[in-house]
C-alpha cells in the first residue's frame, strides 16, 4: 500500500471517529441569543420561531459536515415570508441575517428593506440599472423585498416589473452563496405571483406564514406599547381597547401589532386632549392614565368604520 493510500485511510479513520460536540457547537455560535432576543420582541408566532430555530440547526451542522468533507451542497437560503402587515417581517429578517452572519453563510449582518420604486423604473432602460445597484449594494447580506407581488403587474402591457424579476431571479441564482433574498408579502398575493412566475418560485427553498395575532396577543403588545411609553390603561380602558379590537381586527386595512400602536397613539391624543379641556389641575396619574373614553372616542366605535389612518 502506498504512503498516499495509507494518509488517506488514516484521514479516513480520524474523521469517521472524531465525535461532534452539537450543542457545545451551538452555544459558540451565540445563537441562542439571537433566538431569546426574537422571543422577546414579537409577541406569539411559535411556528415562525420554530421555523428559524430549525433553520438555524440546519445551518449549524451544514457547517459542521462541511469540516468534515461531507459537502452536499449549500441549502437554499431564498425565503418568502407570508401573512399581513404588522407581523414583524421586518424584524424576522433582521435577526435572520444575524444567525446567518454568525454562521459565515453571509458576509454582512446587513439587511436591505427595498420595496418596487426601489427596482423599477419608469421609462425604457431605467429598470436594469436601478435593480442593479440595489442588488450590488445588497451583496453580502439580505435583501428584503416588501409586497414583492407588485413586481408583476400583468394587467399593465410592457410594465417593466418583468424586467426587475428576471435580473432578480438571474442573481439569485448564480450570485446564491452571496446574497439572500426575502420576499414579503401577502399570503394570497404572493401565491398568485409565484403561480405566475415560477422560476422565481423554484428559488425559493424556504417558507414561512405570519398569520394574524390573536386578539389576547393584540392586548400583550398594547400594553407594552402603553408601558414602555409610560402611560397604563384603567380597567375600563383596557377592556374598551379589547373590543376596539375585536371590531377593528374585521375591518379593512388592519395591520396587527402597526395597527395598535396608531390607536394607543391617537388614544394619547385624544387624553391630551381631553386633560387640557377639564380646567383641573392634574396629578402624575392623570397624565399617565389612559381612560375608556380615550378609546370609545374612536371611528370604529362611533361609525364602524376604521380612523383616519388606512393602517391603523
Amino acid at each position: 500500500m502506498s504512503e498516499q493510500v495509507l494518509e488517506t485511510t488514516s484521514i479516513s479513520t480520524v474523521t469517521e471517529e472524531r465525535e461532534i460536540d452539537l450543542e457545545s457547537a451551538f452555544r459558540e455560535s451565540n445563537v441562542q441569543e439571537i433566538l431569546d432576543k426574537l422571543d422577546q420582541e414579537l409577541v406569539g408566532l411559535k411556528s415562525v420561531k420554530n421555523k428559524i430555530k430549525e433553520m438555524a440547526a440546519l445551518l449549524l451542522v451544514d457547517r459542521i459536515r462541511k469540516s468534515l468533507g461531507l459537502n452536499a451542497g449549500a441549502p437554499s437560503l431564498h425565503m418568502t415570508f407570508l401573512g399581513n402587515p404588522g407581523m414583524g417581517k421586518t424584524t424576522v429578517a433582521m435577526r435572520m441575517a444575524e444567525i446567518l452572519y454568525r454562521l459565515e453563510y453571509i458576509r454582512k449582518e446587513n439587511v436591505m428593506l427595498v420595496t418596487r420604486d426601489d427596482l423599477v423604473g419608469q421609462g425604457i432602460g431605467q429598470t436594469a440599472p436601478k435593480t442593479r445597484e440595489v442588488l450590488n449594494n445588497a451583496m453580502g447580506g439580505v435583501l428584503l423585498v416588501d409586497e414583492a407581488y407588485t413586481l408583476y403587474r400583468p394587467d399593465h402591457p410592457g410594465d417593466f416589473g418583468l424586467e426587475a424579476i428576471e435580473i432578480l431571479m438571474q442573481v439569485m441564482e448564480n450570485q446564491r452563496d452571496d446574497l439572500v433574498v426575502i420576499l414579503a408579502g401577502y399570503k394570497e398575493q404572493m401565491e398568485h405571483f409565484f403561480h405566475s412566475n415560477p422560476g422565481m418560485n423554484s428559488r425559493i427553498g424556504i417558507h414561512i406564514e405570519f398569520n394574524d395575532y390573536s386578539v389576547d396577543s393584540l392586548m400583550i403588545i398594547a400594553q407594552s406599547i402603553v408601558k414602555n411609553q409610560n402611560y397604563c390603561f384603567s380597567e375600563d380602558a383596557e377592556k374598551a381597547f379589547r373590543e376596539y379590537l375585536i371590531k377593528r381586527k374585521t375591518m379593512p386595512h388592519f395591520a396587527n401589532a402597526r395597527s395598535v400602536r396608531n390607536a394607543i397613539d391617537r388614544a394619547r391624543l385624544r387624553q391630551a386632549n381631553r386633560l387640557l379641556s377639564s380646567g383641573k389641575k392634574l396629578n402624575k396619574q392623570d397624565l399617565i392614565t389612559i381612560e375608556a373614553v380615550d378609546i370609545l372616542a374612536s371611528r370604529v366605535f362611533q361609525e364602524g368604520v376604521p380612523d383616519c389612518d388606512p393602517e391603523s
